[in-house]
């Protein structure tokens, strides 16, 4: 059936994601020129409804674009850093690192323990009192050209379609929003950032970018186990050395701790599940004892870049930049990337408001290019350039140990042994054949420290209209069972941290076969699939706006 034709809407600027990446650049924007017109579209059901950071933050960024908030009670910005430490985990013990052997910039001295969804929500409401407009509950699922192949604006998703695909009584037709420039920050791994590094080549002379799931819950612990401010980050157990990642224990707020694990996705192991390696992390004797008594309250997982310097592509094309995770500015050791997000929409903001001060629209931004590698950005992403690829080449021990002294070396004066080390292969090449690794077999949950995917979903409040079409897509619709089953045990049901896929076996004695199940009203949006599928047959592509999980205190 043939869909009427799109209304349009015309903007100075068009930003895709109310993330702190694109909020700044709209507040940027508002700040030097308070007459443009801003729109920023939100897939999520509110602003900061699918924000999930550990978080502490540099509020270096903060600082530059809105100093005033340290003297607003409104900012969400409360908890500084009172105590930081980092542990090394063996399987019945632990190894406190001293923090005078750790790099200066691994130091979260002046940092402060957020909640990233509420600040996130903090800047929506300041842009929105400057006039920017956000449009939360519509995703954009493509990227509109003028006959020269210029992004001129992005198409927001029709509504109302069911899952064969026609029209219900609710249909409402997408909306064209056409700007002058088209800012990408829809975050890691982002649909429509695809289309445009792929029509464009953005990659071209660029490493693979690199990923890792973040999985994180907040809990409510008793108040004798409270330390404000209190901040703790380890690795080792229970991956093991060949399999990177690490965890992090953030005190903040009323007796609150955000609890996260990470497990970077180059790894080898199909039978691998992060999801149960991060339930299995929190018994650990030097873990266990704070969750006495506690409540979990929250829970959500999304994938971070980890590539950093050598992986951010090329940002500017005809008619549009990437900011933010878009563009991969997360600094993987000091597991922060809010900072650069920020910096990075101020940076482009600045470019965006000089263009169009002259008079320019839909060229590139080649100033904003040139520029990103001599800001605080690039000289924060060049000292941390080589830890990930250090720790992908000799597992966490040594790369650990080699990691800490390249920042050593580039922090006291400024060169490395190593030069600038390459990443290698894109993380869906990583996974060994079943025949090849050891099976890991993982302990039931006991419902009180330790819990299933299910009742994890529903603690991240996520939902989906049922009657839709299908969001999660396969290339291939044979290959699951057979190609990924026989050879790696069909990952996918395991990698997911939501319970979305999963292989149910038929009746032998009817020769019924196996099949591959996708649950997509659990999908919490991680965008996992996508990239650690080994025959990368899944696509992830936006349903409806205002679906998916809404993350509170995240």
């Amino acid at each position: 059936m043939e869909h009427p034709q799109r209304e349009t809407m015309e903007f100075d600027v068009v930003i895709i994601g109310a993330g702190p990446a694109g909020l700044a650049t709209a507040i940027k924007l508002k700040q030097i020129s308070p007459n443009l017109s801003i729109v920023v579209v939100e897939k999520g059901a509110e602003v900061g409804a699918h924000i999930l950071s550990g978080a502490v933050i540099d509020p270096v960024g903060l600082d530059r674009l809105m100093p005033e908030w340290r003297t607003d009670t409104s900012c969400p910005v409360k908890t500084k850093v009172s105590e930081d430490r980092f542990l090394y985990l063996g399987p019945a013990g632990s190894m406190r690192l001293p923090n005078f052997l750790m790099p200066k910039l691994m130091s979260n001295h002046g940092n402060y323990v957020i909640s990233l969804g509420d600040l996130t929500r903090w800047l929506g409401i300041k842009a929105e009192e400057l006039g920017v407009e956000i449009y939360p509950g519509f995703a954009a699922c493509d990227v509109v050209y003028d006959q020269a192949g210029t992004v001129i604006g992005i198409a927001t998703g029709d509504m109302g379609i069911s899952r064969e695909g026609t029209p219900k009584e609710s249909f409402t037709r997408g909306m064209e929003l056409h700007g002058k420039y088209v800012v990408f920050a829809e975050g890691a791994h982002g649909q429509i950032t695809k289309q445009v590094t792929q029509k464009f080549g953005l990659r071209q002379n660029c490493d693979p970018q690199k990923y890792g799931l973040g999985l994180k819950e907040v809990w409510e612990i008793k108040p004798e186990y409270h330390k404000a401010g209190f901040v703790q980050h380890s690795f080792g157990w229970p991956l093991t050395n060949d399999t990177g990642g690490g965890s992090f224990l953030y005190h903040y707020g009323h007796n609150l701790v955000s609890v996260g694990f990470v497990v970077h996705l180059n790894y080898q192991n199909p039978t691998l599940s992060p999801f149960d390696e991060f339930q299995r992390f929190k018994t650990h004797p030097a873990i266990s004892d704070m969750f006495a008594g506690a409540k979990r309250i929250s829970y959500g997982a999304r994938v971070i870049t980890e590539g950093g310097y050598q992986s951010v592509p090329k940002l500017v094309f005809p008619g549009g930049c990437l900011v933010g995770c878009a563009a991969g500015f997360v600094n993987l050791p000091r597991i922060k990337g809010s900072h650069n997000a920020l910096l990075s929409g101020i940076l482009a903001a600045t470019h965006l408001a000089e263009a169009l001060s002259q008079g320019r629209s839909q060229d590139e931004l080649t100033h904003y290019e040139q520029a990103w590698r001599g800001s605080d950005i690039g000289q924060d992403l060049w000292k941390v350039r080589n830890v990930k690829p250090l720790w992908s080449r000799f597992g966490t021990a040594l790369g650990v140990a080699f990691g800490a002294l390249d920042m050593w070396m580039n922090s006291l004066i400024g060169l490395s042994f190593f030069g600038t080390l390459k990443h290698g292969k894109a993380d869906y090449e990583s996974l060994k054949p079943l025949d090849q690794v050891k099976p890991i077999m993982y302990p039931k949950p006991d419902g009180v420290l330790t819990f299933d995917r299910l009742s994890s979903v529903f603690i991240s409040n996520t939902n989906h209209e049922e009657d839709q079409p299908a969001h999660l897509k396969l290339i291939d619709p044979s290959i699951p069972v057979n190609v990924n089953l026989p050879l790696y045990g069909e990952p996918a049901r395991l990698y997911c941290p939501a319970g979305v896929y999963e292989i149910v076996y038929g009746d032998e004695a009817l020769k019924l076969d196996p099949r591959f199940v996708i649950n997509a009203q659990n999908c919490v949006r991680c965008k996992t699939c996508d990239i650690k599928d080994p025959s990368q047959n899944i696509v992830w592509v936006a349903p409806e706006g205002g679906g998916g999980p809404n993350y509170m205190g995240m």
